[in-house]
Order: structure tokens, then C-alpha cells, then sequence
């Protein structure tokens, strides 16, 4: 049995939460044993976890805080569940998971970096510290794992230098998120849109790598040059978005609807996804999850957008309201037939290249491969 302890910052509904959650659950237990260890709490995702029978450690740490508890705290958690590897997720688990290593028994330590080029002077300045520490640091782990080339190339820039790159893409269960035309009708009046609008979503929390002012700008444009569309922002604190909607006229056009764990039930009833994304994407999980829905996508040029959507929707530059607008308007003017075609071809290119089973057996392999290789040394 390969005992897994994964450490991350956080069980919110970030990508690599959702990726984490996934993976622990879809993992086969007769030979792995998983743990799951956040630094703050339990988030919208523990209880998911726990529900899969993993256990789901908290360490209470306050973001933006640093604890000078808490590395005790994982070393006593390390040598008690005893891990064959540890996984960590995003840069501040990697570091404390780094550092607690080193007082552990000797257990395999393998990173997980979840982006790209990230605008860090938009966040707190201990995150710059923490990536330059780790980019010294890079030759500790015995992998590190990324979920973009994107994010390989922009980590190798900054001056990671692993042992081994190892670049695994997101996974998405296509029998969760799939097209269902009967939910069309029903979402549309509870949205208060009519049948035969165009809908057009935005799946993200408020966060200066999302860009909101982006795709609100692109909005705007749009609902100038085409009646009868409407936009729905969804994701952690969207409601707050309220006053710059009304600042661009769109109130009427706009359905803000916060943060929801069922997107699966929402998808189906839009006819566009949209990523508006200004920076620091690796492999963002809207995209995979809209396209498994049939739902065609535009998104700006961010991480590994570009070779996802390929050629099932359209990809423009970042911070570019025009350009986002055009794309958004070319797929409205197709009409429902060419987008009905290109949400088929884009659920396909996630059940060929990005099915939740194929990048489980990325995962399964690469632990196995670590844990025999550090067997054999031994």
C-alpha cells in the first residue's frame, strides 16, 4: 500500500482543490492510501473529501499569517501517519511541506504547481518570497508536477531546476459534467431570460487573474451590437461586482449568482463559456468543464488555453475588451447549429485527452514509479 499524505493551502473551490478533491476520490484504494492535510481549514471541499472515506487534517493557520506553530504541528502529523509520498499543493504548502520533510521519516516529497505567470505584484509580498525559496529550493523534490507546459516553461524562467518535470493536465469527469438539454428551459426562467436568448457565462471567483473589467468591457460591446443577450457571472464573491455592472448599463443584462458547488447543473443552460483571465492560468478548469458540457468557449490567451480549446472555440489576447467582444460576437452570429458543433467536437477533445480516469492513471503511475525507484534504492 503507497501511503499519500497531500498538503495544501486551502480545501476552497480553487482549481487545485477541485483537482485534489477529484483525484483522492478517484484513486483506487486497494493500493493507495490518501490523507489530506490543509494548512487553514476545511473549506467548501472538506466534507467532499471526507465523504470518499479520506481523512482531512487542519492545521488553522490564518491567510496572510504566518504560524510559527504550524510547522510542529505537520512534522508531528508526517511521523504519525507515516507517508510513503508526500504531495503538495500550490507554493506555500510546498514550502512548510519542504521544511517539514526534512524532520519526518524520510518520506518522498513531490511538488504541485497549479500555475503560470503569475502577476505577484497583486498580491501579498510573502508570496514573492515564498517563489524565490522554492526556486532555490526546486532541487529538493523528488518531482515536481505541473498542470500546464505553460506553467513548466514560466517556473523554469523564475529558476526551478527539479530532478524531474512531471506535466499532468487536469481531469474532468465527463459523466458529471455532460451536455442535458432539458435543463435549458427551467434555468432560463429561473434566470428570468428569455427561450431563445443567447447566454453567455463567466465562471470565476473576484480575483485580480480573472479579470472582470475585461470581460464586463467585452460585455458591454457585446450588448451594444447584439439584442437579446445575456451574461452570468458566477463564482465567489460576484454579488460584490454588482455596482461596476451598473456602471456599464447592464444590470438588466447581468445575473450575478455568487459562488455555487452544482456548475455541472448550470452549464447546460448557457450557450457560450467565457475565460477572461488576464494571468497566472495553467490549465483552467471552467474551459475543460464547459467543453465536457458541449459548451464552446472563448477565452483570452492564458496557460494552456490555446491547445485545450484547439479548434473547438476561439482564443484572443489577454486585457483585450475588443478583441474578447469580437470573439463572442462571431460565435453568437454562427447561430445555435455551429455552436452545437463545436460543443460536440469540444466535449470529445476532453473525453480523449483530458478524461478524469486517463489523468488518475498519470497520477497513479507517477507515484508508483517514485515509490518503487526509492524502494530499489533502499
Amino acid at each position: 500500500m503507497i501511503r499519500i499524505v497531500h498538503v495544501i493551502s486551502s480545501l476552497n473551490t480553487g482549481g487545485a482543490e477541485v483537482m485534489l478533491a477529484k483525484l483522492v476520490g478517484a484513486m483506487d484504494r486497494s493500493r493507495f492510501s490518501n490523507t489530506v492535510i490543509s494548512l487553514t481549514d476545511r473549506g467548501q471541499l472538506g466534507r467532499e473529501i471526507e465523504s470518499f472515506g479520506v481523512a482531512v487534517h487542519l492545521l488553522g493557520m490564518k491567510r496572510g499569517r504566518p504560524d510559527v506553530f504550524a510547522l510542529p504541528r505537520l512534522i508531528r502529523l508526517f511521523n504519525s501517519l507515516n507517508p510513503t509520498i508526500v504531495q503538495s499543493w500550490l507554493y506555500h504548502a510546498d514550502l512548510l511541506s519542504t521544511l517539514a520533510v526534512k524532520f519526518s521519516s524520510s518520506p518522498i516529497l513531490v511538488w504541485n504547481v497549479r500555475c503560470s505567470d503569475m502577476d505577484l505584484n497583486r498580491y501579498r509580498p510573502l508570496t514573492r518570497w515564498v517563489q524565490r525559496v522554492l526556486a532555490w529550493w526546486s532541487v529538493t523534490p523528488a518531482a515536481v508536477v505541473v498542470n500546464s507546459e505553460a506553467g513548466k516553461q514560466q517556473h523554469e524562467r523564475l529558476g526551478y531546476r527539479p530532478r524531474r518535470w512531471d506535466v499532468i493536465p487536469n481531469g474532468f469527469d465527463t459523466q458529471r459534467f455532460r451536455p442535458d438539454t432539458s435543463l435549458r428551459l427551467p434555468l432560463r426562467q429561473e434566470w428570468k431570460v428569455p427561450q431563445d436568448a443567447v447566454i453567455v457565462a463567466l465562471v470565476a471567483r473576484v480575483d485580480p487573474m480573472k479579470d472582470h473589467a475585461t470581460f464586463l468591457a467585452a460585455a458591454q460591446e457585446v450588448a451594444r451590437a447584439r439584442h437579446d443577450v445575456y451574461f452570468l457571472l458566477v463564482g465567489k464573491d460576484t454579488q460584490a461586482l454588482a455596482p461596476a455592472v451598473a456602471a456599464k448599463g447592464l444590470t438588466d443584462q447581468v445575473r450575478l449568482l455568487g459562488y455555487r458547488s452544482d456548475i455541472e447543473c448550470l452549464l447546460p443552460g448557457v450557450d457560450v463559456a467565457c475565460l477572461s483571465s488576464a494571468f497566472g492560468e495553467g490549465f483552467p478548469n471552467v474551459l475543460g468543464e464547459a467543453m465536457a458540457c458541449g459548451i464552446p468557449c472563448v477565452s483570452t490567451d492564458v496557460g494552456d488555453a490555446r491547445s485545450i480549446v484547439a479548434d473547438t472555440g476561439l482564443v484572443v489576447p489577454a486585457r483585450d475588451p475588443a478583441s474578447l467582444a469580437h470573439a463572442i460576437i462571431d460565435l453568437i452570429d454562427r447561430g445555435p447549429s455551429a455552436r452545437e458543433h463545436l460543443g460536440r467536437a469540444a466535449r470529445t477533445r476532453i473525453e480523449t485527452k483530458y478524461s478524469l480516469a486517463r489523468i488518475v492513471d498519470r497520477y497513479t503511475a507517477l507515484y508508483s514509479d517514485l515509490s518503487s525507484n526509492d524502494s530499489s534504492a533502499r
